[in-house]
């Protein structure tokens, strides 16, 4: 092999190692659904549930929200379309990826979660 030959090869090899196009992952999509339970209280608990995005069926989701619920002492409270939509999807957060890659879901407090 002549000098150029393997300086051309060692280049392309070089470009294509440290191309951030070549080694960029895909970004995990997250699903959010908005959720208002009303809790043994009568108070209103607002949360969402943060879910891959590939996670269509809604009873998957529902029962994560009651798994859920089951942690805050409000087990047995309606968990359905009527309080659970879905809101917009967004790109996974570090903060977010321990608790979705062990239990499939995380949840982000926003009122009456207490």
């Amino acid at each position: 092999m002549t000098m150029g030959i393997f300086y051309l090869i060692i280049t392309v090899l070089f470009a294509f190692s440290v191309n951030p196009q070549n080694n960029k992952s895909k970004e995990m999509k997250i699903a959010v659904w908005d959720t208002y339970v009303t809790k043994k209280d009568g108070t209103i608990m607002h949360f969402d549930i943060l879910a891959p995005e590939n996670i269509k069926d809604t009873t998957i989701i529902y029962n994560y929200g009651k798994d859920y619920l089951n942690t805050k002492g409000q087990e047995g409270q309606p968990l359905t379309s009527k309080e659970c939509r879905f809101c917009h999807v967004e790109t996974l957060r570090p903060e977010w990826e321990k608790a979705i890659n062990a239990k499939g879901y995380f949840i982000i407090e926003m009122e009456n979660c207490k």
